[in-house]
């Protein structure tokens, strides 16, 4: 018969902005003796990532929107250790700590019911920060003892990840401490309990998430946290120890939260109303309040006077103000122009039938904002686009395309007063979010690179950006455009907020699907390429660790080895000038075609026989067409380290994989790159990342965004295996 554990570690939770897998990484990692983890999985993806660690791990899977009571008590319900740790799964163990935990939980009598221990505190822009609690636990010592005798106890930061609790007593009193409201069961653990123990060494990281990433709360959310502390307090009755520290717990937190900005007036008033009733009604006898300002907030809140701590509140802001304004100066003429400018068109009406395009920095009419804007004019002509183009790229604009140019008079206008805002980056940090309008992500690729506040351990990526600055432009985003679900997963980490995703493909994709034999015949003759030749589309990426293009190949030399009937169509990313180009200095030939300046890319895509790229997203893209992909990863290592990537490409890759040019010349030059095997791999690449991409991704998003239908009657989704893509070169000149 097997040893009963010591200690169940349940993981509960969906996988919130990814940091379920780091969490059950570092639980893999290390030899978990007589202990045993029960991941309470809510939700596909954190079912996909705790199934690829069974048998180590026992898995429940929980339906989406399960909530955290439901996975905290399906995990209780299965764990058989004698003590449990709830581990949520946003939050992480530091190294050692599970063994920590039981190795103390072993040594105490059965008289202690809860185990108290530090913890470390993480947020997007910094990880292991020291709790407040360590002086706190420290004073308590190790010996075990009641509450009642060290009530500061209920101080401790109230979560369920830094105690655990004994499996009996958890199940005797699971009534009271199944609960959504995880402070509450926190702090009810600690007044139940007979005895109390704690170990004053950090066990557990509380990860914070961005209160902008989450949802509003509710006015009900609101008014529970004075009905939590009722109930606490009311459950502390008879224990005056026990019954102050939690009345100085309630006041505090509840002028904290009043004081916050976001809280609706009507809301703010009935909650400072219900504060101060609670405030009265359980004020300790002869409880004094503290000297100074606070003691003047506590005075207020029991007199319920909200307009006069209002007031109080307006006064020191206005302090505050002054002494900023005296220290940062005046802003300069010119700023102080544009900005009055800019603020006078914001007290213009916003209008509901203009639409701001742009796309790559204002480089040009491209992208997801292009096939938007050209469903857009079919589906809502009534909406006039107004295109964001540079002074360079508006001599190229198609004709009659209503365009600004950044910076002037119209620009800052139109700005101002458009409802929609559709960028495939983001828009500058002076617009302004107006009530009403709805701002577009489209983005602009799948992600293999890290993005976003994933960039921050990467000094390549992140040099130069500032990552506060970025997360208030993404605070402005409504919706988000997404190709797959690895795509939604991964915004919601790199980009957390509370925008909508819209899982409905790209719609620069569309066309792959879309266009015909005759689109097919008629790019290819653009190019200059013969019926017949094979043509092969060459697209490496940017690299952050270097500082111009790096040529990775020897393009005359691979052109030669192809033979007379291979063209080369190599397009350099768009972040290097024209002097960095891979055909710079290279003797011109008919077979290799230098596109880099050409537009739109998608044509490109459409003319090839199969793609060579290395790292680019135009792999996601272009597997839309169920064409050939050869990777040709000569610094996979390099990059991977330098640039971070959210997978392994080389273990999950479109197709053949070449290290260098001899195995990419040997791929191209057998059947290799289009062989079974290779079609295999370029299935399961499409399933996984073509997975919303069918010919319709523009009209769903016109259809929900613009014209406001609910997603329920939007097109749906046509699955990868019936879908048609655009006939392939050498069908087209069949036909």
């Amino acid at each position: 018969m097997p040893e009963t554990p010591e200690l169940s570690v349940i993981v509960h939770g969906p996988n919130v902005q990814d940091h379920l897998p780091a969490l059950l990484d570092s639980l893999d990692a290390h030899p978990l003796t007589g202990i045993e983890v029960i991941v309470a999985a809510v939700g596909d993806w954190a079912r996909e990532t705790a199934e690829r660690h069974t048998p180590a791990f026992t898995v429940l899977p929980l339906p989406d929107g399960a909530g955290d009571t439901a996975a905290r008590s399906a995990g209780a319900a299965r764990a058989s250790g004698r003590w449990l740790h709830f581990v949520h799964a946003r939050d992480g163990l530091p190294p050692g700590a599970p063994r920590t935990i039981a190795e103390h939980a072993a040594s105490l009598p059965d008289t202690v019911d809860v185990l108290l221990f530090d913890h470390v505190r993480s947020t997007w822009r910094a990880s292991g920060l020291p709790s407040p609690d360590g002086p706190r636990l420290a004073r308590a010592g190790r010996a075990d003892l009641a509450l009642d005798d060290r009530a500061a106890l209920l101080g401790v930061t109230p979560l369920l990840g830094n105690r655990a609790v004994r499996a009996g007593f958890w199940r005797a009193h699971e009534r009271l401490l199944t609960t959504d409201d995880e402070p509450f069961a926190a702090y009810a653990a600690l007044l139940l309990a007979d005895r109390v123990a704690c170990l004053p060494h950090p066990a557990y990281e509380d990860r914070r998430l961005r209160p902008q990433s989450l949802p509003p709360l509710t006015p009900k959310q609101r008014y529970a946290l004075v009905e939590r502390y009722e109930t606490l307090l009311d459950l502390a009755a008879g224990r005056p120890a026990a019954h102050t520290v939690l009345y100085d717990l309630m006041v505090r937190d509840c002028l904290r939260t009043f004081s916050r900005a976001g809280m609706p007036d009507d809301v703010a008033r009935e909650f400072f109303h219900r504060a101060s009733l609670a405030a009265r009604r359980h004020r300790p006898e002869g409880h004094r309040r503290p000297a100074g300002l606070e003691g003047v907030r506590r005075s207020l809140l029991e007199e319920d006077a909200c307009a006069k701590y209002r007031a109080l509140q307006a006064a020191n802001r206005t302090r505050r103000g002054v002494r900023t304004a005296i220290r940062t100066g005046r802003r300069r003429a010119g700023t102080r122009l544009r900005a009055l400018q800019y603020r006078r068109a914001l007290a213009e009406p916003v209008d509901p039938h203009l639409a701001v395009f742009s796309a790559y920095w204002a480089r040009g009419v491209a992208c997801n904002p292009a096939a938007i804007a050209a469903k857009l004019a079919e589906l809502a002509p009534s909406v006039h686009p107004v295109w964001v183009v540079t002074a360079a790229g508006a001599a190229l604009l198609p004709p009659g395309t209503d365009h600004v140019v950044p910076g002037t008079r119209r620009y800052w206008e139109v700005l101002a007063r458009a409802k929609y805002l559709v960028n495939n980056v983001n828009f500058p940090d002076a617009v302004v979010k107006r009530p009403g309008t709805v701002h577009v992500q489209t983005h602009h690729g799948t992600p293999l690179k890290r993005m976003g506040l994933d960039q921050m351990p990467y000094p390549a990526a992140a040099r130069g950006l500032d990552f506060q600055a970025l997360l208030e432009r993404v605070d402005k985003w409504d919706y988000s455009v997404s190709a797959n679900s690895h795509s939604t997963r991964m915004w919601q980490r790199a980009y957390p907020s509370r925008h909508t995703s819209l899982d409905h493909g790209y719609p620069r994709n569309d066309v792959y699907y879309t266009a015909g034999t005759d689109d097919v015949r008629a790019v290819r003759e653009r190019l200059g390429i013969a019926p017949g030749h094979r043509a092969i589309l060459y697209a490496p990426t940017h690299r952050d660790y270097e500082a111009g293009w790096t040529p990775r190949l020897d393009l005359a030399a691979l052109a030669d080895q192809l033979g007379e009937e291979t063209v080369l169509l190599v397009r350099a990313h768009y972040f290097y000038e024209t002097a960095g180009s891979p055909l710079a200095g290279l003797r011109h030939t008919g077979r290799i075609i230098d596109v880099s300046s050409y537009d739109p890319v998608e044509d490109l895509c459409l003319a090839a026989d199969a793609l060579v790229t290395d790292y680019s997203s135009i792999m996601f893209d272009y597997a839309n067409l169920d064409r050939p992909i050869v990777i040709h990863a000569d610094d996979w290592e390099t990059y991977r380290t330098t640039r971070g990537v959210y997978f392994d490409l080389m273990a999950e890759a479109p197709g053949p994989v070449a290290r260098d040019q001899a195995e990419l010349t040997e791929l191209l030059t057998t059947d290799a790159w289009r062989d079974e095997r290779a079609a295999k791999a370029r299935a399961a690449f499409r399933r996984r990342f073509c997975e919303y991409d069918d010919g319709r991704a523009a009209e769903r998003v016109v259809r929900r965004v613009f014209l406001g239908e609910d997603e329920r009657t939007l097109p749906p989704v046509l699955p990868v295996e019936r879908r048609t893509p655009a006939p392939s070169p050498e069908e087209a000149t069949a036909s």
